[in-house]
């Protein structure tokens, strides 16, 4: 057989199937509406956007017919003009939980993977470790804040290393599990082939994985997301979070949920960014 040393290459789609036919993968069952069929008509568009125009005009009326205070709860359109008239002042505090974020991510990230893919490869690593990793899932990242502000200062230091360990046990847990689901005649086919174990690895465990190693990094985004607001509302003069606290001292309910509006569209952002490299990268026909 010409070419006995080289790794076989294994396709996922089964013969016979037309493209289209299979379903892709989605991140996450809760998430595989996502990977359905797009929306295809004027009518389909229209009727989200109905559904919220309905929603939002609702709220407004009936806070305004009944007279809510500004300070209990805003109608949209209060929302609306704080977020324009303040956002010259929130533009700079976005950009500091930006770094936050991202900086924290990918350090926790790296970690994350880099532990996932060694307790993977050394069973014994992982009897050391996991109990570690459980304790960092387990204890909220925030009570770790005053004590980090208070060996770091109330710079960025503190704020990064609370997001590098809240998103990074997310990505170890799940980039572990998608190594561990390979199937194992893929693995036993690739060995009787010569095979390394780094080679194994590289072209069959991690493509294989990379869909719920997309999930770790996924949720890790949106718990650092967390961790990094709620670590600018424990102490420090900047952030989102610390325009959160001040806007709340100050009743300043509409600047207050221009905030929060901000921060939900963060969130969505980072599902949107995840959900489109999974397709482009993580997504084949069943």
């Amino acid at each position: 057989m010409s070419g006995g040393d080289a790794i076989p290459e294994f396709s996922k789609s089964k013969s016979g199937a037309k493209s289209g036919d299979g379903q892709e993968v989605s991140l996450t069952n809760l998430l595989a509406f996502a990977s359905g069929p797009g929306i295809k008509s004027g009518k389909e568009v229209a009727a989200i956007l109905a559904v919220a125009v309905i929603i939002i005009g609702g709220i407004e009326l009936a806070l305004r017919l009944f007279h809510v205070p500004l300070y209990i709860m805003p109608p949209p359109s209060s929302i609306a003009y704080a977020l324009f008239d303040e956002f010259p002042l929130i533009a700079p505090h976005l950009g500091y939980t930006l770094v936050e974020l991202v900086s924290g991510f990918t350090i926790g990230a790296i970690v994350g993977l880099v532990l996932a893919a060694v307790i993977t490869q050394f069973p014994f690593a992982e009897k050391i470790v996991a109990p570690y990793i459980l304790l960092l899932v387990t204890t909220p990242m925030l009570a770790l804040v005053p004590l980090l502000i208070l060996r770091f200062g109330f710079g960025y230091t503190p704020r990064i290393i609370a997001v590098a360990l809240a998103a990074g046990p997310m990505v170890m847990i799940n980039a572990a599990t998608g190594f561990r689901r390979v199937d194992s005649a893929k693995i036993a086919l690739a060995r009787s082939y010569g095979a390394s174990t780094l080679q194994i690895f590289w072209k069959i465990r991690a493509p294989m994985a990379l869909p719920m190693i997309l999930v770790g990094l996924m949720i890790g985004a949106i718990f650092g997301l967390l961790t990094a607001v709620g670590a600018e509302m424990v102490g420090g003069g900047f952030g989102l979070g610390n325009r959160l606290t001040t806007y709340s001292s100050m009743i300043q309910m509409p600047q207050f949920f221009a905030v929060v509006l901000i921060l939900s569209t963060l969130g969505i952002l980072i599902y949107v960014l995840f959900f489109l490299i999974g397709k482009k990268w993580a997504s084949w026909e069943a």
